[in-house]
């Protein structure tokens, strides 16, 4: 338990002491409830009163987490309101989750139909991970993108669809800044202003030697 209130400590800067986490973090709490919604359902099959827990942790916390979902140690999830982990995600040790993640399903299928995000992984404030995909160990999800595919090791992927725009090899948990984050759409229209300026340049240059060469009578 000490333990788990320092994760917290070193990845959020406002936490202070571990009597405010435990009292004050809705996502501790909301983490601690699915234990037992979890043990409840895969242990004991109570199917029902799994998903009573799970529903009074929503409740309070304004997270919801299925009962089937297998979250592993040091999972974070920050502020986390609006925050829906569906009945097959896995979440690995380690992962970060801020308020307004969403790990869903794409459709109605049975079985396996949610996302497995790997160690480490950092999901940003209102993105959306949808389907049976994997995001791999230390990946970064910009605030409000949306992954429908799968993500390697180590990249940061921003946008809708969601495309990698770079790769950090370091431990992401520590690092998200969402300013310093890369917009494609941004990055495509500045490479656009540039070619415009140069082919500017370009015609400004010809105008100007045709106007000193010498007139034909």
């Amino acid at each position: 338990m000490f333990h788990y209130f320092e994760t917290v400590r070193k990845r959020d800067p406002a936490a202070r002491s571990s009597i405010e986490i435990l009292l004050a973090y809705p996502g501790v709490h909301a983490l601690a409830a699915h234990r037992i919604a979890h043990f409840l359902l895969v242990r004991l099959n109570l199917k029902t009163l799994a998903r009573l827990v799970s529903h009074a942790a929503r409740f309070f916390t304004g997270i919801e987490i299925h009962p089937g979902a297998t979250i592993g140690r040091d999972v974070f999830i920050d502020h986390g309101m609006g925050t829906v982990i569906g009945e097959t995600a896995v979440v690995e040790e380690g992962c970060t989750l801020y308020q307004g993640v969403t790990l869903g399903g794409t459709g109605k299928e049975r079985g396996k139909r949610h996302p497995t995000l790997r160690r480490g992984v950092v999901v940003g404030c209102g993105a959306a991970v949808l389907g049976d995909i994997v995001l791999g160990e230390n990946v970064k999800v910009g605030a409000g993108s949306v992954v429908v595919r799968d993500v390697p090791d180590n990249c940061t992927v921003v946008g809708i669809p969601a495309r990698v725009v770079g790769v950090d090899r370091r431990a992401h948990a520590d690092l998200l800044d969402h300013a310093d984050l890369i917009d494609p759409i941004m990055e495509k229209i500045n490479q656009l202003q540039a070619e415009i300026r140069a082919a500017e340049r370009e015609i400004h240059q010809r105008a100007a030697r045709r106007e000193g060469e010498p007139q034909e009578d």
